[in-house]
């Protein structure tokens, strides 16, 4: 189980950034629930709004990439930039700040370490790697 801290958030972030500046992003979305913390943060580093809905020429942000089922759909917006924190597999049309292992377990700023367990193990059980 890996703990990521604040700062590490803020070298993510600081690293979108970068990479977004000169890209002229009318906006940001958030996945739910993960994405949502990045998409704030670079809304102010970036100076755009958040977005409720992934519109085409949007920059997208989520916190891990694991399986694809949560970005499949975003995939076939036109101009989409995405961008997750963690990929547990190698980006393909997607970039990621930083590659893990698929087998890690993460446990986000934001995320209460008390509860990492028990959401780790209903994780696994549904998707049958319990």
């Amino acid at each position: 189980m890996r703990k990521l801290s604040w700062e590490e958030f803020d070298d993510c972030v600081d690293h979108i950034t970068n990479k977004c500046l000169t890209r002229g992003f009318d906006g940001v979305y958030g996945i739910p629930r993960g994405g949502l913390c990045l998409a704030v943060a670079l809304s102010h580093s970036l100076s755009i709004p958040i977005w409720d809905y992934p519109y085409p020429g949007c920059l997208v942000v989520d916190d891990v990439y694991e399986t694809g089922a949560t970005l499949k759909n975003i995939k076939n917006i036109p101009s989409v930039t995405v961008f997750v924190w963690f990929s547990k597999v190698i980006p393909d049309w997607w970039q990621a700040v930083e590659v893990s292992r698929s087998n890690d377990w993460l446990v986000f700023p934001w995320e209460s370490e008390n509860f990492a367990g028990s959401d780790e193990k209903m994780y696994r059980n549904l998707r049958g790697r319990g």
